[in-house]
């Protein structure tokens, strides 16, 4: 009875029909999670996260409210004071502006002469953690006062989703960055059109969906009809387009696509950076390796079309990592004896502190602390920022600070 009632309906039906009440339930899933307007909100600092976050004694920021200077953070009942992500960012403007020895530090953002930094997050092996390093980084590098442009290249749009958009529901037709790199000059737009901002004060989102696959499907006929040249080669068409926004931010970091397509290979040419994502085990490892392979020879087949490549950096973090694992250990231990200072010496643990945030669509910098259990986010957290932190100090190395 069951198998003839299958025969009544297509497998494209019955797929379309699971694919709707999916989406449907996790759009009614979201807007219980943030009612009533459905979007993601920010959680408050402390006074002691924010002295943390500025490298100032909190009683200096106590002072400064009691003085009403800079800004005038919320008081609790309790007398506490929280302050709010562009209160934090306000601070170190006006911190940086009083104290002018100490300015790069209290406002990093990058001067007059240092380039926009454009880091790849990349590896064609699901389940290393590629967007879960993305979405941890873009919200660390926001802490630090920094500008961030974020990019969902996956057509999956799993970085999206961190953000509070679901794909089907809330990107419509031409808003994504294949909008902006699209072969059709009367559909094509500017990059800032489909930029939008997030919840996180100085980060924003290109956001993803499945309209994404549209240039891995046009880029072979562009090439045949002679559309993909000079600046709008197909490589070169993601570099050309960011340098519209470079004025705007200090890092984009793109989260690349689990496969080597036209898209990917777009990414690690405007690059300046890559991080390639590993889960250390042997499955994953050889698996890496033939990403390796792949990308060398692609690599060089755009060399010979006339791309120059050139990477300040190209760097790879272990992710999920259990530190007790013997064959983890042995594993991470042939690749540091191979690659050397090219693996990160930080490297992001396994721990149910990310899973957990992740159920809420959000990072471990948006949970609120008494959320999870002390211990377990405070050491979830020590190998999150440890691993940020490493890339930071990469890019504050190219741009000529010590």
């Amino acid at each position: 009875m069951l198998l003839a009632a299958e025969h009544d309906e297509t497998s494209a039906e019955k797929i379309a029909r699971h694919s709707d009440l999916l989406s449907r339930q996790l759009q009614s899933l979201r807007e219980k999670m943030y009612p009533p307007e459905a979007m993601k909100k920010l959680k408050t600092f402390s006074s002691r996260e924010v002295a943390g976050l500025l490298g100032v004694a909190e009683s200096s920021l106590r002072q400064l409210s009691l003085n009403g200077e800079a800004v005038i953070p919320e008081r609790l009942d309790n007398g506490r004071r929280i302050y709010t992500l562009p209160q934090i960012n306000e601070l170190r403007r006006y911190l940086a502006e009083k104290r002018p020895s100490d300015a790069l530090r209290l406002d990093p953002r990058r001067r007059h002469g240092e380039k926009m930094q454009v880091l790849a997050v990349a590896n064609f092996k699901g389940g290393s953690a590629k967007t879960t390093t993305t979405v941890h980084l873009a919200h660390y590098l926001a802490l630090q006062g920094l500008r961030v442009l974020a990019i969902d290249l996956d057509p999956q749009a799993s970085l999206s989703a961190m953000f509070g958009y679901q794909p089907e529901f809330d990107v419509d037709e031409n808003q994504t960055l294949y909008a902006a790199i699209r072969y059709d000059d009367e559909e094509r737009v500017p990059l800032s059109h489909v930029i939008r901002k997030t919840y996180f004060d100085g980060l924003d989102l290109v956001p993803g969906n499945l309209e994404l696959m549209e240039y891995e499907h046009e880029t072979p006929q562009a090439i045949a009809q002679g559309l993909s040249r000079g600046d709008g080669m197909f490589f070169r068409r993601m570099a050309t387009v960011l340098k519209e926004v470079e004025d705007d931010y200090d890092v984009v970091l793109i989260d690349a696509p689990p496969q080597l397509g036209y898209l990917t290979l777009g990414a690690l040419y405007a690059a300046t950076g890559i991080v390639i994502t590993v889960h250390p085990a042997m499955l994953d490892v050889s698996s890496m390796n033939q990403f390796l392979s792949m990308t060398s020879e692609l690599l060089a087949v755009i060399e010979e079309a006339g791309g120059t490549l050139s990477h300040d950096f190209v760097r790879y973090l272990l992710t999920r990592h259990t530190p007790h694992d013997v064959p983890q250990v042995n594993v991470a231990a042939l690749l540091r004896g191979l690659f050397g200072e090219d693996v990160l010496a930080a490297s992001i643990v396994e721990t149910t502190a990310i899973a957990n945030a992740g159920l809420e669509k959000k990072s471990l910098y948006e949970v609120e602390r008494g959320n999870m259990t002390r211990d377990t986010l405070n050491r979830a957290l020590e190998s999150v920022d440890a691993a940020n932190t490493e890339v930071f100090q990469l890019i504050k190395q190219v741009w000529g600070r010590p």
